[in-house]
């Protein structure tokens, strides 16, 4: 899912400033960006961070927010800048003046003080961290609320499909055994026909059309996600397993078929899944 949050906190006696972007992906990605005097804390951030979000490219950017007011010009730069232009100026009798403009735009004329010496503790970070993570957290819960409702639209959907298959089911077994029957007369023609043999076959033939075994299970996982929907915890492996398993259940219930009402069913909650699926890429 997307989110962002921002958080600023004093650290160290200096004012930092945390960005964290998340976007979709399938596993927990970190890209962390720091300042050089707070870059042994990447470890400290990736473990925290790694218990905020379970899945997704977390991009984090931390800087010092008083970068500005700690500014200041490096005279001693600045003096060699000027005398080197001057002596540049003399050699090749070369025209013009040496203004501010040009030697404050020479590398390191302005620079930004350094901050203290004492190294800063991930502890002094933790807490604006926490803030921005939790403000991003809070983004995408929101957008977490719009795909469950999507994803619960979707199984109802799909357990309506699974509602008209197995109402219909008793009626095709029927129809499969008034249509074997009649094969069986057709060939057999002048012969009699053994009655019992005759049963058995219809018997074998409607346990290999049989889907109520497929049915249960599908529902039983149509359950499981609606239950998960509804719960606090990160679902996105939990339900990326459970569409896996329908899918299983929905081709297997479309391979016994065997009528065209029942495989238009079919088709539409294979298209539903798909769906599903596309969704689990971008919840936790």
């Amino acid at each position: 899912m997307t989110g962002f949050g921002t958080a600023e906190g004093d650290v160290g006696g200096r004012r930092a400033r945390v960005e964290i972007r998340t976007v979709n992906h399938r596993w927990f990605n970190l890209s962390a960006r720091l300042p050089s005097d707070l870059a042994v804390l990447e470890a400290d951030l990736r473990d925290a961070l790694r218990r905020q979000f379970e899945r997704g490219h977390v991009n984090v950017q931390v800087h010092w927010a008083d970068d500005e007011s700690r500014k200041a010009v490096d005279l001693a730069r600045a003096e060699q800048v000027v005398t080197a232009l001057r002596d540049l100026q003399r050699r090749f009798g070369l025209a013009g003046d040496v203004t501010v403009e040009l030697v404050a735009r020479q590398a390191d004329v302005f620079g930004v003080r350094a901050g203290g010496t004492e190294p800063v503790a991930w502890a002094a970070l933790a807490p604006v961290v926490a803030t921005a993570a939790t403000e991003c957290r809070t983004a995408r819960q929101r957008e977490g609320a719009v795909l469950m409702r999507d994803l619960v639209e979707r199984i109802t959907t799909m357990r309506a499909a699974a509602d008209r298959i197995e109402a219909r089911a008793p009626a095709r077994l029927l129809r499969e055994r008034d249509r074997l029957a009649a094969n069986v007369q057709m060939l057999a023609s002048d012969r009699t026909v053994d009655d019992a043999r005759m049963a058995q076959e219809i018997a074998i033939a409607a346990d290999r059309l049989d889907i109520s075994e497929e049915l249960v299970r599908l529902r039983g996982h149509l359950d499981a996600a609606t239950t998960a929907l509804g719960g606090e915890l990160a679902i996105g492996k939990q339900l990326g397993f459970l569409a896996q398993e329908m899918g299983r259940e929905i081709n297997t219930i479309g391979s016994k078929a065997n009528d065209a009402e029942i495989a238009g069913d079919v088709v539409a909650m294979k298209g539903e899944l798909e769906k599903v699926r596309e969704q689990l890429e971008n919840i936790e």
